[in-house]
C-alpha cells in the first residue's frame, strides 16, 4: 500500500474497539432474568420435582410415550408418501389431476387438524357402515364404521392425511428449486419422466425438502397431543388420566413436557446430520469457500502485507 506525504502509516494508527453499551445492558438484563427463572424453578416447592421424577419413569408414562412415537412415525410416513404423490400430481400437465391435488391440499390445509380428528372419530355419524364393491353397483363386503375405525385408526387418518397436504407443498417447492434443464437433459438421455424424477430431480431437491420436513416431524410429535380428544392414551392423555386420579396436575404436565423436550431434542440432532448429509457439495463447500475468502481478506490487512 503506497504512503502519501503527510499521511501517517496505517500501521501506526491505533485500533479502538467500538463501544456498544446497549449490548452490555441487554446482556446484563438477560442474565438477571435467567437467574430469577432458575431461582424460582428450584426454590418454588409447588413445582413438586419429587413427584415429577417419580412419574417420569413410570410404566404408564412410558406406554403413552411409546404410543406418541408410534403415532408420529406412522403419520409422518403417510404424510411423506402421500405428499410426494400429491406434489407430482400438482405438477402434472393434466388439469384434472392437478386440480384434484390442489383441492385436496386446499381442504386439508384450510381446516384445523383438531376438527379433522373429531371428524374421523365420529365418522360413524355420517357413514354407520362402510362397504367395498363396484361404484353404483353391488357390494362385496360391509363393515361397521365403529368397529373399523378405532381411536387409533382415526388418529392416524386425521394426522397422516393432514400432514400430506403440507408435505405436498414442501416437496413441490423442492422439485421446483431444481433447474428444469436437469430433467430435460435426463429425458434427452432416454430416461422416463418417473426415472428422471427419482434419479436426478429428487436427490437434488432433498437439500430443500429435508429442513422443513424435519420441522414437520417435530411439529407432528407435539400435534399428537391433540389425539387426547379421541380418548387415545398417548403421552399427554396418559398424564391426564394420572392427574385426574391423584390431582397432581402441574407435576404431571411437567413430566409430559420434559419427555416432549427430550424427544424433540433427539429429532433436532438427527435433522442436523441429515441436513449436513444432503448439503454436501453445496452449502458446506460454499461455507468453506466463504471462510477461506474471509481469511485471505483478513491476511491482506495484516501489517507488512502490500497490495
Amino acid at each position: 500500500m503506497m504512503e502519501t506525504a503527510g499521511t501517517p502509516a496505517a500501521e501506526s494508527l491505533p485500533t479502538v474497539r467500538r463501544r456498544q453499551p446497549g449490548r452490555w445492558v441487554a446482556a446484563a438484563a438477560l442474565c438477571v432474568l435467567l437467574a430469577m427463572l432458575i431461582n424460582t424453578i428450584f426454590t418454588n416447592e409447588r413445582f413438586q420435582w419429587d413427584v415429577v421424577f417419580h412419574w417420569f419413569t413410570s410404566d404408564r408414562i412410558f406406554a403413552g410415550l411409546g404410543r406418541t412415537i408410534q403415532l408420529t412415525v406412522i403419520s409422518m410416513a403417510i404424510g411423506i408418501v402421500l405428499g410426494l404423490a400429491l406434489a407430482v400430481m400438482r405438477l402434472s400437465r393434466n388439469a384434472l389431476i392437478s386440480g384434484a391435488a390442489w383441492a385436496y391440499i386446499w381442504l386439508f390445509r384450510g381446516t384445523p387438524v383438531f376438527v379433522q380428528l373429531l371428524f374421523w372419530g365420529f365418522i360413524s355419524a355420517l357413514y354407520p357402515r362402510l362397504s367395498l364393491g363396484v361404484p353404483f353397483g353391488p357390494e362385496f363386503a360391509s363393515f361397521s364404521a365403529n368397529d373399523l375405525i378405532s381411536p387409533f385408526t382415526a388418529a392416524i387418518l386425521g394426522l397422516g392425511l393432514n400432514e400430506a397436504a403440507y408435505m405436498a407443498e414442501i416437496v413441490r417447492a423442492g422439485i421446483l428449486s431444481v433447474d428444469r434443464g436437469q430433467a430435460e437433459a435426463a429425458q434427452a438421455l432416454g430416461m422416463t419422466r418417473g426415472l428422471a424424477l427419482r434419479r436426478i430431480v429428487l436427490p437434488q431437491a432433498m437439500r430443500v425438502i429435508v429442513p422443513p420436513t424435519g420441522n414437520q416431524a417435530i411439529g407432528m410429535l407435539k400435534t399428537t397431543s391433540l389425539v387426547a380428544v379421541l380418548a387415545y392414551p398417548e403421552l399427554l392423555y396418559s398424564a391426564q388420566l394420572i392427574y385426574s386420579a391423584n390431582y397432581q396436575t402441574i407435576p404431571l404436565l411437567i413430566t409430559a413436557s420434559l419427555w416432549y423436550l427430550l424427544i424433540t431434542s433427539v429429532l433436532s440432532i438427527g435433522q442436523f446430520f441429515v441436513e449436513r448429509h444432503f448439503a454436501r457439495g453445496t452449502t458446506v463447500l460454499a461455507g468453506r469457500d466463504d471462510r477461506r475468502r474471509s481469511l485471505r481478506g483478513l491476511a491482506g490487512l495484516l501489517p507488512g502485507r502490500r497490495r
